[in-house]
């Protein structure tokens, strides 16, 4: 694996057929409950808001919507929409937008909080600096990411584990490639800084190696 820079190629969940998708949305599903995703957004999150505090949430490119689920859990007078240019990724996700993150239909400052897990590391950096650009235009408090960061256990741990944890074939060609377009913590904070966001935080969380990035709008 390169850790000196970033290496982007192409997933094939991206242009799966949906119903052949299910299975890997489901992995998808299983690492962010077991190995630290949903885990690093509640944290994210508890620094933010109170647990009764009413507030909007965009989730782009949420894809099965667990994210979502889990936030309404948490906080029952949250107003959580999921987005994805996938309407098949959104099943049983309301309420929902399928949109291209990339041009949001959305007027300025719609959402309290923009949220995207595992979504950007897809992108060159042009691309990420234009999507957070885009997504502070549309919140009024804070843009929020949660991503992979870029390291070796990551990347070898789902071929590893496959007899284990079953991977789907879609999962077990794509994790290693999302590990590897993942980021630094140095890297994932230009970039913000680089789209006008402001007081730019950033955490790394072990043993999942997620980056949580808050920056404010």
């Amino acid at each position: 694996m390169e850790r000196s820079r970033r290496i982007i190629e192409r997933e094939w969940l991206d242009d799966t057929p949906i119903e052949r998708a299910r299975s890997s949305l489901n992995d998808l599903v299983r690492i962010n409950r077991w190995l630290g995703g949903h885990r690093t957004l509640r944290r994210m999150l508890a620094g933010l808001t109170a647990r009764d505090e009413v507030f909007s949430l965009l989730d782009v490119g949420a894809a099965s919507g667990d994210g979502c689920a889990c936030v309404r859990s948490w906080y029952p007078r949250a107003r959580v929409t999921c987005m994805d240019y996938r309407a098949g990724h959104l099943r049983g996700a309301p309420p929902k937008v399928v949109a291209d993150a990339f041009r949001l239909p959305l007027r300025g400052g719609s959402f309290d909080f923009v949220y995207c897990a595992l979504f950007l590391h897809h992108f060159s950096d042009q691309q990420v600096v234009e999507l957070l650009r885009s997504f502070s235009g549309a919140a009024r408090r804070a843009v929020l990411v949660n991503d992979l960061e870029r390291h070796p256990l990551p990347y070898h741990f789902v071929p590893a584990t496959r007899w284990l944890f079953r991977w789907d074939p879609i999962t077990l060609h794509d994790a290693p490639i999302s590990v590897q377009a993942g980021f630094t913590p140095d890297e994932l904070r230009d970039l913000a800084v680089r789209a006008g966001l402001r007081n730019v935080r950033i955490r790394g969380y072990r043993p999942a190696f997620r980056l949580a990035l808050i920056g404010e709008v």
